[in-house]
């Protein structure tokens, strides 16, 4: 009988992902991290932790607390602090997942007996027949497209994911919802966290004004004249919307200049999709971290450089993406590869426990890297 270590958040997700672990048999036990919070935001950690502890209780498993605040405030907070600084746009998601519930946490949870952790994400973890002997684990898209999270699991290694699982990535949210209900989980009714990992919601400016200093400076248009005024280009980011109109239309930051203190923005259509013709078609990655083996050369994948935005046809050569359309994006941000083929969910096996799974591979994340100046 293996021993999971449940990150229970406080939420559904990963209540519903440690009773489904219970219910196949596991030996599991919750454990809440304790994240770093700043005295001036409200604070949800307690009410997070007692939600955690009343999951526990009502699943009748032994519960933990693990305090992460340092860890937290380290290597996320400072680290994003700092590439906002320097004229950059990090995702802190991507860095808490990475140094702290896959790196700190499951360091702590080993130390106490933990086989594996497992989390709420909408990911799967899949041990495919045709890499059974060879034991290469894949990361897939989750279920839910709505609620897909292995962008900001990117970074994950083959070592992660052998001791890695994500029960509820081959469900629907409504079927998370209705499990919930069903096992009489107190938060069933819980609404979703939204914002920061750790966090929750955040005024990005508000939060940054605490420690960087403003410094105003001007906004150009396209044309090159003064369209308005800015407080500071490192509270924002390419594809932010700014303060100002031209024409009546809504203006968008579509450069911007750290040494020179300055924003250029633009009217576009359909942010959303980023579908306005600006930017550029080709990028360069830092730090690119391949999980099954980088991507071979001639072949076209699809990427994304935002959590749920477009997905892009692209090529890749060792650390350069070429785009087959300009896209604008914002260095900094994750720039995330899978495979093309249409989504399929490979049929439910193993979360890195050794248990077969079907051969499909569609959906499948490769990695990814740091869009690079």
């Amino acid at each position: 009988m293996k021993t999971v270590f449940v990150g229970l958040s406080g939420g559904v997700d990963s209540a519903v992902s440690a009773y489904l672990l219970k219910k196949e048999g596991y030996k599991v036990v919750g454990a809440f991290i304790k994240g770093w919070e700043p005295d001036f935001l409200p604070c949800t950690g307690a009410r997070d932790r007692l939600e955690a502890m009343r999951v526990a209780a009502h699943l009748n498993i032994p519960f933990i607390t693990y305090d992460l605040e340092k860890e937290y405030k380290k290597e996320v907070v400072d680290y994003f602090v700092e590439e906002y600084r320097k004229g950059r746009t990090p995702n802190p998601d991507v860095l808490c997942n990475r140094t702290i519930k896959f790196g700190a946490f499951w360091e702590k949870a080993k130390a106490d007996g933990a086989d594996m952790i497992a989390t709420g994400h909408y990911a799967q973890n899949l041990l495919l027949k045709s890499d059974f002997n060879n034991g290469r684990y894949r990361l897939f898209r989750g279920v839910d497209d709505s609620k897909d999270q292995s962008y900001f699991l990117w970074t994950l290694t083959q070592n992660d994911l052998t001791h890695s699982m994500f029960p509820i990535g081959g469900l629907q949210k409504a079927e998370v919802r209705t499990i919930a209900k069903r096992a009489g989980l107190p938060n069933a009714e819980r609404k979703d966290s939204q914002g920061l990992c750790f966090l929750g919601h955040v005024d990005m400016h508000s939060f940054l004004k605490r420690y960087i200093p403003a410094k105003p400076g001007f906004i150009y248009g396209n044309n090159g004249k003064v369209v308005g005024e800015h407080d500071g280009v490192a509270f924002y980011t390419v594809g932010e919307r700014v303060p100002v109109r031209t024409g009546g239309k809504k203006m968008y930051v579509v450069a911007k200049d750290i040494s020179l203190n300055t924003l250029t923005a633009s009217p576009m259509i359909d942010v959303g999709r980023q579908s306005w013709g600006e930017g550029r078609k080709r990028m360069l990655l830092k730090d690119a971290h391949w999980i099954g083996g980088a991507p071979t050369r001639g072949e076209v994948y699809e990427a994304q450089t935002r959590y749920h935005g477009e997905k892009y046809a692209v090529s890749i050569v060792g650390n350069s993406v070429q785009f087959e359309k300009s896209v604008l994006a914002a260095d900094g941000q994750s720039l995330v590869v899978y495979l093309p083929a249409p989504r399929t969910p490979p049929a439910r096996a193993g979360h890195a426990d050794g248990r077969q799974a079907g051969d499909k591979n569609s959906g499948e994340c490769l990695g990814g890297g740091i869009i690079a100046e």
